[in-house]
């Protein structure tokens, strides 16, 4: 992720409130569980709803644009969704986050 397309794209994702929210939601709970690839079971769509009181279709449309993006990744294991910071976004941006 270390073009200036891919940085702009990040930027943009970022720039809704609930986003950005939701990605330090994200990075908050991934390195409580210790930098885990998977948070599991921590890092539950379900987890994210009820902590952050937004709707179920709200946060579904905010993952995917974080996705998107290339910040997250997004991993079905049966009715469970579970997210994850990509290993490639770039520290710079995890710090200024935090």
């Amino acid at each position: 992720m270390q073009d200036v397309e891919q940085l702009s794209r990040a930027f943009k994702a970022l720039s809704s409130p609930n986003r950005l929210r939701l990605f330090s939601e994200i990075l908050r709970r991934q390195r409580e569980a210790g930098g885990s690839e998977v948070c599991a079971p921590g890092c539950l769509l379900t987890d994210y709803i009820q902590r952050l009181g937004i709707g179920a279709p709200t946060v579904s449309h905010h993952l995917r644009e974080l996705s998107d993006s290339g910040l997250i990744r997004l991993e079905r294991q049966g009715r469970n969704v579970f997210c994850a910071v990509r290993d490639d976004v770039p520290q710079d941006l995890l710090n200024m986050i935090s």
